[in-house]
């Protein structure tokens, strides 16, 4: 486990940049609301990163090829214009969300090595099956992007707030690196950058001992992480690096830019760090599908469907898991036999429900998994079912703010 976390070198935009033009929420949100992408664009300036991001509600709308060459461009340009400073060391975040929630991170530089969304046996280990039909794209968008912004989130399990909550205490005004309101409902975020950032990575590692392991979880194998937020990036950002890796020299392999991926950890037992359920709504769907779905699940729960202003209800296993899983087969099926209808994946209750009326669509509200089921449920079936969880609400997603180069040498 040598080296699996590294203190990162930060690139952050200068004080001369409007933090709350600059930061823009996770590109995965917010995918069937173009609404919320063009108000979005008429607050941001021409210095954003919300031009660096390639938002999923533009995946099948104009020329994608076109876009990531926007995106690479603007990348370049802003290294060219000087628009970031580099700052090394452990970023402590401190974000308010406009609910009222407080969620505190470190950001760190994690190694891709120590990560394989297959197995389930490394030291990073996803949470939830990896669509591989999402890694293309998101592929050819990183493998020319001088830059990384990270909206990904990995979790402690720390349940005796060992490591982020003392270092949260001590921190100082003169440790403080940005202070932004965040736009489109956002909230707050400050940063600070800690002056013991090895310390940092040291009491991290701890966590992963074998006898704690062994307590924990009844097995010596290291499981120190788990994807929170963002699993496709990372899988994303480990087939980039894998690509790489053959053109490199061993003395090179250890320490291209590109072996590491920026990510913000965060302990799974934060008071307000809440686990909100992923709903699904389908498309080209109606009365007939809810009422396949409905005579196909069975079990102790049970969950609430909208269509057309009429509420149904469902039984479904107890257990959160075992219900998504058993309802997801089922969407999966149905999609596979009717060529017209399509699914999409939305965070918050109103979200789904104002989605469902927009276009016609079956409002399926999923039911919520306690997050203390999370590493046990990881360790023992490997991960689970796709879009289980999600950590808050749409607009308590991580926002894009700071950036990593992950300049490629290549043969």
């Amino acid at each position: 486990m040598e080296d699996i976390v590294k203190v990162p070198r930060v690139l952050l935009p200068k004080e001369d940049v409007d933090l709350k033009k600059w930061a823009v929420i996770a590109c995965d949100q917010f995918t069937s609301q173009g609404q919320y992408w063009q108000k979005l664009k008429e607050e941001c300036g021409e210095v954003s990163a919300l031009h660096i991001i390639f938002p999923e509600y533009y995946l099948d709308k104009g020329d994608m090829n076109e876009r990531i060459s926007t995106i690479n461009s603007y990348m370049n340009r802003y290294l060219r214009e000087g628009v970031f400073h580099e700052v090394k060391g452990v970023i402590l975040t401190e974000r308010v969300t406009a609910y009222g929630h407080k969620r505190t991170g470190l950001l760190v530089a994690v190694d891709l090595e120590q990560y394989d969304f297959t197995t389930g046996k490394l030291p990073i280990r996803a949470t939830e099956a990896t669509v591989r039909e999402r890694l293309p794209v998101r592929l050819k968008i990183r493998e020319n992007a001088p830059l990384e912004l990270p909206h990904v989130l990995l979790l402690i399990d720390d349940e005796e707030r060992k490591v982020i909550e003392p270092l949260a205490a001590s921190v100082k005004e003169e440790d403080l690196l940005y202070d932004t309101e965040l736009n489109m409902n956002g909230g707050r975020i400050k940063g600070y950058l800690l002056p013991n950032g090895e310390e940092v990575i040291r009491a991290l590692m701890s966590l992963g001992d074998e006898k704690r392991m062994e307590a924990r979880y009844g097995s010596k194998a290291p499981f120190l992480f788990a994807v929170g937020d963002g699993n496709h990036s990372v899988a994303t950002a480990k087939l980039l690096w894998e690509s790489i890796k053959p053109s490199l020299t061993e003395a090179e392999k250890a320490y291209h830019p590109a072996r590491y991926t920026l990510v913000e950890v965060v302990n799974l037992y934060e008071d307000d760090l809440i686990f909100e359920a992923i709903h699904r709504v389908v498309f080209g769907a109606g009365e007939s599908f809810i009422h396949e779905l409905i005579s196909s699940l069975n079990g102790e729960g049970h969950i609430t469907l909208l269509y057309r202003d009429k509420m149904y209800s469902a039984s479904v296993p107890k257990v959160a898991a075992e219900a998504v899983k058993a309802i997801q087969e089922f969407i999966d099926r149905y999609l596979a036999s009717h060529e017209e209808a399509s699914v999409d994946y939305i965070h918050g209750d109103k979200n789904l429900a104002e989605v469902a009326a927009a276009r016609d669509g079956v409002a399926i509200f999923m039911p919520v998994m306690e997050k203390s089921d999370l590493f046990p449920y990881v360790v023992k079936h490997g991960s689970l079912p796709r879009k289980t969880f999600s950590m808050g609400e749409a607009e308590e997603k991580r926002y894009y703010l700071e950036c990593r180069s992950i300049f490629q040498k290549r043969s």
